[in-house]
């Protein structure tokens, strides 16, 4: 097994509200190898998202530790976290967040050019099957052309870690299952650590491990056997 690529130790993390603390993480622990394909399970309020954005450098801890790409993420400054973010994390969420007033090519080189070593921009689109469509504007895409240029401008940097939470959330079966295959299709070639947070159980086949969240701790980490492919998977 690779030595860990993502390393969390006892993590918490509470937000104060007018009505008292809400503990969003409570303890979690989690050891995942450089190249893994997590899908993050569990209900609305267990904990999912908060860990994909403390691990993107999104949000901080309150207390525990995380380590990821060899950078203490409890410890880091703001500038330390921002070069962080932009040099070895990819986002990918349930809505698309393109500019409209830009191509699918120009949206991509929004990330391309302050990235440290990244793809061009047309490589990153011919991986999520867009050669075609490069120069399109978002309104004359689908919404699931709208998340494979999402997916593309996520992996361009040739991110270590690729967090993507309810990538498929707002897409049809047809759309998810083309988004799906890009996501794995990139994890695969550039190396990416992948984690997918979602509703949708019948994804939880194309991960190499499944984590169950319930009540912000995990529950349960499942390995898969066989990995299925998107497309053989019911939906």
């Amino acid at each position: 097994m690779n030595e860990p690529a993502l390393d969390v130790r006892n993590l918490g993390k509470v937000y104060s509200t007018a009505a008292g603390d809400v503990h969003a993480l409570r303890g979690v622990d989690l050891q995942v190898p450089g190249g893994e394909m997590l899908v993050l399970l569990g209900p609305s309020g267990s904990g999912k998202s908060t860990l994909l954005n403390i691990l993107g450098g999104l949000d901080r801890a309150t207390s525990g530790a995380a380590c990821v790409a060899g950078l203490e993420l409890t410890a880091a400054t703001n500038a330390e976290l921002t070069r962080y973010r932009r040099a070895s994390v990819g986002f990918i969420f349930q809505f698309f967040n393109l500019v409209p007033s830009l191509t699918a090519r120009e949206n991509v080189a929004l990330i391309t050019e302050i990235a440290r070593d990244p793809m061009r921009p047309e490589e990153a689109l011919a991986r999520v099957g867009l050669s075609d469509r490069m120069d399109h504007f978002p309104a004359q895409l689908s919404g699931g052309q709208q998340q494979r240029v999402a997916v593309a401008r996520a992996i361009a940097k040739r991110p270590q870690l690729l967090l993507c939470d309810e990538p498929t959330g707002s897409l049809d079966s047809e759309s998810g299952v083309q988004v799906l295959e890009a996501i794995a299709e990139v994890t695969r070639d550039v190396g990416a650590t992948t984690m997918i947070v979602s509703h949708n159980v019948d994804i939880a086949g194309m991960a190499d491990r499944v984590i169950r969240f319930r009540d912000g701790r995990i529950t349960e980490i499942e390995r898969n056997g066989k990995k299925l492919a998107p497309r053989e998977m019911s939906w």
